[in-house]
């Protein structure tokens, strides 16, 4: 499939909701300076203490990994952070098959990211195996996966999907 199929899938939120997302996550930080409030109850990422896993894209225009670091520091607990090669999409979707980008890992969580990048391990291709080694250390028994053709919920279609293709300009 076209990876890039997905850049025209657009984010079909309501306006309100939409500008409350870009205010409070953008443009105010609101979630990791501990001021976001949901349902009469303030969000601390601090009070997180479960494992995190942190991935990041070198490239990505959209949430550039400096700020996706900051961001893994607010968390209380236990933080793994891998920086990807590419961007916003490539960076994410990319199958070890493809033996394409690089990623880099660190098992310290420093105060900077220069600092990490400093003490950082250059890894060729996907970050994918890395991400299922930190998986596998904290899950139970691995279980075949189902067969969506046997399940109670028919499959709708092949990826990316019809919705890709909707437009919230059409008439």
């Amino acid at each position: 499939f076209d990876l890039l199929f997905w850049n025209a899938d657009q984010t079909r939120m309501p306006k309100a909701l939409h500008l409350y997302y870009l205010r409070n996550f953008y443009k105010d930080n609101a979630l990791t300076t501990g001021h976001l409030t949901l349902g009469g109850v303030k969000l601390d990422l601090s009070k997180v203490k479960t494992p995190i896993y942190v991935q990041s894209s070198k490239d990505d225009h959209i949430a550039p990994f400096r700020s996706v670091y900051r961001g893994a520091q607010a968390f209380g607990g236990p933080v793994t952070f891998t920086m990807a090669g590419s961007g916003h999409i490539a960076g994410v979707i990319n199958h070890p098959d493809a033996k394409k980008y690089q990623h880099w890992t660190n098992d310290h969580l420093p105060g900077s990211v220069e600092g990490w990048k400093a003490e950082a391990v250059e890894h060729a291709g996907s970050w994918w195996p890395h991400w299922a080694a930190w998986l596998k250390a904290r899950s139970g028994k691995l279980v075949p996966a189902r067969d969506p053709a046997k399940g109670p919920l028919k499959a709708l279609e092949d990826a990316p999907g019809s919705f890709v293709r909707v437009r919230s300009d059409a008439g």
